[in-house]
């Protein structure tokens, strides 16, 4: 086709309303034009999609366009439908579609009215579809999320490793393959699997300045996403989990603390899926919980936040769904959660996998893993590992924001070159970092390293550390991981120079996350000292109300509330009953008993010393009752004996009073004295209850030391007290 004389710009400005190409895009277009095979890597909101579907509508014939997802497909196909007139312009043919729907796409390709038919690579390697697609015109193939090809790829799907044998099948014709996140390793893949090799490569940059990378320590993470959501209040967000279960409850968890959020998983049918994607792109949600099936092709360029709640499995799916962000240029926050415990679960599930694909899953992780730790610039590491030098720090990333302390690295540095030189780079960085720590694996120990003089030539300091070493020398170019055996190191002209003469050289320390209890609901923030209160001031005021209200009441002040309770209110300032409800230890009972006066006293207090009240520290949880709690509470109703409740549930007797005490505790009444009264004394029932009446305290501790361990045992007056609190407190 003659290019030169074709106006491009007004082709564009015609078909898609844009007056100018993005970056790469006319040379990318001119050269599928001209019948060559292209490779374009482009980050995701860079434009892809117009370099093949402009050369489509200008070549005869039907350009075949192979995608992975149906909802990737349909908004697509939306897309190009809503620059054009006739609907016809683009269809899709995968198994969504009934054989009448099937036969309306066939009729228009073979009219020549269809200029870009989207596939499925299943349906393109099916017998039928492919004696069809051998009856019609193909202007080209364009191979969509073309990293699905390689096992090195975050989405690696077989089907894809079929594509070229079935276009030879077909006939062939020119092929553009895109991806937005590809390593070198995988780059490579692509380009021998499609039988590309000479192919025009488009590489842009993957650096996005707008977006801003941080990760936080996975401490109590729903409310500090609760936290975060409302200080973001109305913005458009994509929180991604890895499980299914987690994303329905933190879809859930948002609900119910008043944030329009919607779950959206792979095992949800597709109406459900699609009825809640279009709700977010139509913005009648602000947040989508997902697992990573939500998001490939989602043209929303304001989304303003993309959240991991756990750690990703490879940094190709992490820069892609990060990519997310920001993609009409504005604000894009990335913020990610890590824990130790995720990278371990994330390698309890590759158990049992083929052994191949274990060692992929494990250096994938391990590439996430030192992104993680780092206190490098974020952005740098993103860019080295995708084969793009970032010479200038971001400046806006967490560890650019606040940097770590440095520390002279010169030594370190050369030490782990010379490692890598003496053992003839044929090892991983992990391998070498366990060889200078002093750490026996047992790959250490096969190959007989243990041995050598370099082992624990560095114990001084542990494997990790050696990691981060490893992982500085990577940016600083002194080593390069080779191409076709994925991790091993193998040093560049730079590492043997610097080998040669060493040179002063700063780097920072690695982070060191601390582990956190996940998900915990109730946060204390002691402020003080002594009691453990917020405010020291609120708090004694709520003992004195308490003390009154018990006086009045006539019952002791630990059955209206406990100290612990109070510490709470005195932190987090409830005003409301449903707030008082998320307080330790206060449940709908106890709130609907006791709360109004305490409400009313904290709500005075507030407003007289203009207290800005930490709002987004109260987290509503869902009120979830263990099975095992219910089951108790039922059968209890029932008036089962005890000992056959604790015996269903291979419990002891003790256990289950604790069970019981719980149940009390958070506001449920529960009655036992059908219990009390067959396994207790009358007299001794009355006087517990008496002494419980009369004590300020209701230590058990206390209450056998003032009532004589020879005249009662432990679980009678646990028991007794049980009744008590159930009859007085809820």
């Amino acid at each position: 086709m003659d290019v030169k004389n074709l106006d491009l710009s007004k082709i564009l400005r015609k078909n898609f309303g844009f007056d100018t190409y993005k970056g790469e895009q006319e040379e990318i277009i001119k050269n599928v034009l001209n019948g060559k095979d292209s490779f374009v890597l482009m980050p995701t909101g860079g434009g892809k999609s117009l370099t093949y579907q402009l050369p489509s509508l200008i070549i005869e014939g039907t350009a075949i366009v192979v995608s992975p997802l149906i909802a990737l497909m349909k908004n697509q196909v939306d897309a190009m439908r809503g620059y054009n007139k006739d609907d016809s312009i683009a269809h899709f043919m995968n198994s969504s579609l009934n054989k009448t729907q099937l036969k309306q796409v066939r009729d228009d390709v073979i009219k020549g009215k269809t200029k870009l038919l989207y596939v499925a690579p299943e349906s393109l390697t099916k017998e039928e579809n492919a004696d069809f697609l051998k009856t019609i015109k193909i202007s080209f193939y364009a191979i969509d999320e073309a990293h699905c090809i390689s096992e090195w790829g975050h989405d690696f799907r077989p089907e894809y490793r079929k594509i070229r044998p079935v276009i030879d099948k077909i006939g062939r014709a020119p092929i553009i393959a895109l991806t937005a996140t590809a390593t070198p390793k995988v780059q490579h893949d692509i380009l021998k699997n499609l039988d590309i090799l000479d192919a025009t490569i488009f590489k842009a940059s993957f650096y996005r300045s707008n977006l801003y990378y941080e990760v936080r320590p996975k401490v109590k993470p729903e409310k500090q996403i609760i936290r975060f959501i409302k200080e973001n209040k109305g913005k458009s967000g994509i929180i991604y989990c890895l499980s299914r279960k987690k994303v329905e409850e933190l879809a859930e968890v948002l609900q119910i603390n008043d944030i329009k959020a919607l779950a959206y998983h792979a095992g949800m049918d597709s109406k459900t899926r699609s009825k809640h994607q279009d709700m977010f792109l139509m913005e009648e949600v602000d947040v989508i919980v997902a697992t990573i099936a939500f998001g490939m092709g989602i043209d929303k360029p304001d989304v303003r936040f993309v959240i991991h709640y756990d750690i990703p499995k490879s940094l190709e799916g992490y820069y892609q769904e990060t990519g997310r962000a920001g993609r009409d240029g504005g604000e894009g926050k990335c913020i990610t959660f890590y824990s130790y415990k995720d990278i371990q679960k994330l390698e309890k599930f590759m158990q049992g996998k083929p052994v191949a694909e274990q060692e992929i899953g494990k250096q994938l992780l391990l590439e996430t893993i030192a992104y993680a730790e780092t206190s490098v610039c974020r952005p740098k590491i993103l860019l080295n590992y995708f084969g793009e030098k970032l010479e200038e720090d971001c400046g806006n990333c967490d560890n650019c924001l606040n940097p770590k302390k440095k520390f002279e690295g010169k030594d370190y540095i050369l030490k782990f070159l010379k490692a890598v030189d003496s053992l003839n780079e044929q090892y991983k960085s992990e391998h070498i970092a366990n060889i200078l720590s002093g750490n026996a694996t047992s790959a250490i120990k096969s190959f007989k390293h243990d041995q050598s003089e370099l082992f624990g030539s560095g114990d001084e300091k542990d494997e990790r550390f050696w990691e981060s070493i490893a992982r500085q020398t990577l940016i600083n170019y002194f080593l390069e991981k080779d191409i076709d055996q994925y991790g091993i190191l193998k040093l560049t002209k730079a590492g043997r120079a610097f080998i040669k003469k060493p040179y002063p050289i700063e780097i920072s320390e690695a982070h060191r996350y601390e582990e956190g209890e996940e998900g915990d609901e109730d946060i204390q923030l002691n402020h003080g000292s002594g009691s453990g209160a917020g405010d020291e001031i609120l708090f004694k005021m709520l003992k004195g109300l308490r003390k009154d209200l018990s006086k009045k009441m006539e019952v002791p002040p630990y059955v209206i509330f406990q100290d612990p309770s109070l510490e709470d209110m005195a932190t987090r300032f409830p005003v409301t009953l449903d707030e008082l409800t998320s307080i330790q230890g206060v449940g709908n009972g106890k709130a609907a008993k006791y709360g109004k006066e305490f409400i009313k006293l904290i709500a005075e207090y507030v407003k007289e010393f203009n207290i800005d009240r930490p709002q987004d520290l109260i987290v509503k949880s869902v009120v979830k009752k263990s099975g095992v709690k219910v089951y108790i509470i039922q059968n209890i109703d029932r008036k089962v004996n005890l000992e056959d409740i604790a015996k269903s549930k291979g419990l002891s007797i003790s256990e289950l009073i604790t069970e019981i005490e719980a149940i009390i505790n958070s506001g449920t009444k529960l009655n036992i004295d059908y219990y009390i009264d067959l396994t207790i004394d009358e007299e001794n029932i009355d006087d517990i209850y008496d002494y419980f009446s009369e004590s300020d305290t209701d230590s058990i501790e206390d209450a056998l030391t003032e009532l004589g361990e020879e005249n009662f045992t432990e679980e009678e007056i646990r028991l007794v007290r049980i009744k008590f609190m159930s009859e007085m407190a809820n």
